[in-house]
């Protein structure tokens, strides 16, 4: 049981504030007296709390085989309680459209997805560095149909960078049960095994058990390497430059014809700056899984993980999307198939599979096109099959 109250920095009670266990379907709200209790199995949990008027909390906390008891303090927040005077921002739907398309996804499930208050979005795109951010000081309130969940996100940052095209985002969802006839509740619990099947969530909680090749995963390398055929950029720039100045100096226009100098230059500028080889050899899992303590795992390697989900086959609708889809064999069917870039070693994970860092990892290929619309709470657990 973890416990304690909620209350200001001068010691007031805050009754009414919600206490919020991030990524499940827990939460309970502090009685008259500002005080709270969960109930929690063992585990590591990140805690938000959250009042109007007040700055987001949150904390996380290792609750192990005993009581637990915690005070949160929350400070007011002066940027909520003045009013606020947002100037008109001619780009913000088109900002809105794209933040949608990255953040809750472009998938089937994505487009059953709503999001209901869209003006908490604090927005802002660098024209300098091409770069666009949001944020919230409250929750983002998601409505998803295809799932059967509302999901309110605290969304602590997001960035997405139109030069590197990467996405990243993180924050604390806390995921609530819609409504429905028994129909919808039947379709939403199948729509949330497959949604959870192949995912992330899958594969690390599978990792953690040892079971990933048996729930259906398959682990490669793959090796990136320097195009040996390819010129160094700096070199490549340089004579593209000087060619294009002859060229004009010349004649006044710049004509490329094949087999000239410049025609050479510039098949060398859109060669490919990498070459990557696949090693079908499958990794050992019982080599690349440590225990770091009771709790918590971790992974560490070289290269690239490429991991086949062989239980189910790609969507048509990620399958036609332009420079999506990961290169495979020749002789390998249309499983699902995604990339694990190490970006801080060594990623730590968790029983539920969730990660601690989400900054350890960039995803390429279906996990890529999988987000907040194709998620489950990390309590979530498939229902077992019958023998």
């Amino acid at each position: 049981m973890l416990s304690g109250a909620v209350k200001d920095k001068k010691g007031e009670p805050l009754p009414g504030a919600g206490v919020y266990v991030s990524g499940y379907k827990i939460a309970t709200v502090a009685d008259n007296n500002g005080r709270y209790s969960l109930s929690l199995k063992p585990g590591n949990y990140d805690i938000l709390v959250q009042l109007i008027g007040f700055k987001a909390f949150n904390k996380n906390i290792i609750v192990a085989d005993k009581a637990l008891t915690f005070d949160f303090v929350l400070e007011e927040d002066a940027f909520q309680l003045q009013e606020v005077t947002i100037k008109p921002d001619p780009n913000r739907e088109g900002y809105i459209r794209m933040f949608t398309d990255f953040f809750i996804g472009t998938t089937p499930n994505a487009q059953l997805c709503k999001i209901i208050n869209p003006n908490v979005l604090i927005i802002d795109y660098s024209n300098d560095d091409a770069k666009l951010t949001v944020k919230t000081n409250q929750f983002l309130i998601i409505e998803n149909q295809a799932l059967g969940y509302r999901v309110k996100y605290q969304l602590n940052n997001f960035e997405f960078d139109n030069k590197s095209r990467i996405i990243y985002y993180e924050g604390f969802p806390y995921y609530e049960d819609l409504k429905g006839s028994k129909g919808k509740m039947k379709r939403w619990a199948e729509k949330r095994i497959e949604a959870y099947h192949g995912s992330t969530q899958h594969f690390f909680n599978s990792l953690y058990a040892g079971k990933s090749k048996e729930e259906g995963f398959e682990i490669n390398k793959l090796i990136r390497q320097p195009n040996p055929n390819r010129a160094p950029d700096s070199l490549i720039n340089a004579n593209i430059k000087r060619l294009m100045q002859v060229k004009q100096a010349l004649n006044g226009t710049i004509k490329i014809m094949a087999g000239d100098s410049l025609n050479y230059w510039s098949k060398q500028k859109n060669a490919p700056a990498t070459i990557a080889m696949l090693n079908r050899q499958q990794v050992n899992t019982d080599t690349l899984v440590k225990t770091y303590n009771e709790s918590i795992k971790s992974i560490n390697f070289n290269d690239v993980l490429y991991v086949i989900y062989k239980n189910e086959r790609e969507a048509s609708s990620y399958a036609n999307r332009i420079g999506q889809s990961i290169s495979r064999p020749l002789d390998m069917p249309d499983y699902q198939v995604s990339l694990i870039n190490l970006q801080v070693a060594p990623v730590y994970f968790y029983e539920n599979g969730g990660t601690y860092n989400p900054r350890s990892m960039l995803y390429e290929g279906y996990w890529s096109w999988e987000k907040i619309a194709d998620s489950v709470p990390l309590d979530y657990l498939p229902p077992k099959q019958k023998p």
